[in-house]
């Protein structure tokens, strides 16, 4: 969700229509963000990392003490790779990312090229993601870490089978992490002076409908303009991976966030944007999930 006012309402739209727009518009952010991501400081400093990622490798260092080293990890809904090549550059053994979008996919693969790093990607909906990396790297693929981080899951209905690959590329006590705006942050109303919701924090199966010309970072615009979202409830979302059979060994809220939500956000010295005021105090923008297979 953009801090200007592109919509939010209600759709009567079934799921393949639904993720055909969305990919639509994930096509066209592409060319933008592979300009407004920052990749020349990839190119210029080896020993750059996301914003993103050292965010997550903070949080992760409690659970994996040595970090990513000699680990295989999985890169779920990865998009222009800047996060999977950061994941790379922190230690991991092996990466493969993982999305739906083919022009995204291939400016990851393109920047990983050029970076010396050896990675996979997989194209397909996470959704089968699990069927989809057996099929295109061969036998039954299991990781030491599944990662997803940041503006992820409201794209997708079925949170119960996103969880199912979760657990299918997982290898036994294996670590599956991620980081996400807070439910309750997409509630708000994010042109609103103050702390007010607007929309649906509970989801009922029906996806919100977005209008929106620009994306969360540069200035193009798209022309695929129309997205569809579905809300998840927090309990919702712990749930599916205990449905899964993983084991919850961490839930954590945070107050930052690396997109601004809405105007009123302010920047941080290391470039994410928080609350102003006591308003940090009341409003969580982050969660964080740890779980554990069994």
């Amino acid at each position: 969700m953009m801090p200007t006012d592109p919509g939010g309402t209600e759709a009567d739209v079934a799921y393949p229509e639904a993720r055909d727009a969305n990919l639509a518009n994930w096509e066209d952010r592409v060319p933008l963000h592979t300009e407004a991501y920052g990749l020349e400081r990839y190119r210029d400093d080896p020993a750059h990392l996301s914003q993103v990622v050292r965010t997550d490798l903070d949080a992760l260092r409690r659970f994996l003490p040595d970090g990513l080293a000699g680990l295989d990890v999985c890169h779920l809904q990865c998009h222009i790779g800047t996060d999977t090549v950061s994941l790379a550059r922190a230690g991991a053994a092996r990466i493969v990312g993982v999305d739906f979008s083919p022009a995204a996919l291939e400016a990851a693969s393109a920047l990983a090229r050029e970076l010396g790093i050896d990675a996979a990607w997989v194209r397909t909906d996470v959704l089968d993601a699990k069927a989809a990396v057996d099929a295109a790297l061969g036998g039954d693929q299991r990781f030491d870490v599944v990662y997803t981080s940041i503006g992820t899951i409201t794209w997708l209905p079925d949170l119960a089978r996103w969880a199912a690959q979760i657990a299918g590329l997982l290898r036994p006590g294996g670590i599956f992490y991620i980081r996400d705006g807070h439910p309750a942050l997409y509630a708000l109303d994010e042109t609103a002076d103050g702390l007010a919701t607007r929309y649906p924090y509970f989801g009922d199966g029906a996806p919100l409908a977005w209008d929106e010309e620009t994306t969360y970072v540069g200035d193009g615009k798209v022309a695929s303009t129309r997205t569809y979202e579905w809300p998840h409830p927090l309990s919702e979302i712990v749930g599916v991976l205990l449905g899964a059979g993983l084991e919850l060994v961490a839930l954590e809220e945070g107050r930052t966030l690396p997109w601004r939500f809405a105007e009123r956000m302010v920047e941080r010295e290391d470039g994410d944007f928080e609350w102003p005021g006591d308003d940090a105090r009341r409003m969580p923008c982050t969660f964080t999930v740890v779980a554990r297979a069994r």
